[in-house]
C-alpha cells in the first residue's frame, strides 16, 4: 500500500516537514510518480516491531529493583 507524504506523516505521527526531509535524504524510501512522492507502508513493519520491542526492553529495567551496593557496609 502506498501513501502520500502528508498521509505518512500523519501515519507516523510527525511533522510534513520532517517526513519530506527524510524522503530527499532517502532515509525513507519513496517513489516519485511525476507530481509527489509514493511511500510504501511496508518498510515501516520492522520500524514499529523495533520499537515495541523497545518499549518492553524499558519497561523491564524500569521495574528492576536496584540492587544494594556492596560497598556501603564496608566501612574501615
Amino acid at each position: 500500500m502506498y501513501m502520500t507524504v502528508p498521509e505518512t506523516a500523519v501515519f507516523l505521527s510527525m511533522p510534513e516537514e520532517q517526513v519530506n526531509r527524510y524522503v530527499l535524504e532517502g532515509r525513507i524510501r519513496a517513489v516519485h510518480d511525476g507530481e509527489q512522492y509514493l511511500i510504501n507502508t511496508s518498510q515501516f513493519e520492522s520500524h514499529f516491531k523495533q520499537l515495541e520491542v523497545a518499549k518492553l526492553e524499558l519497561e523491564e529495567w524500569r521495574a528492576t529493583p536496584i540492587p544494594d551496593d556492596i560497598d556501603i557496609k564496608d566501612e574501615d
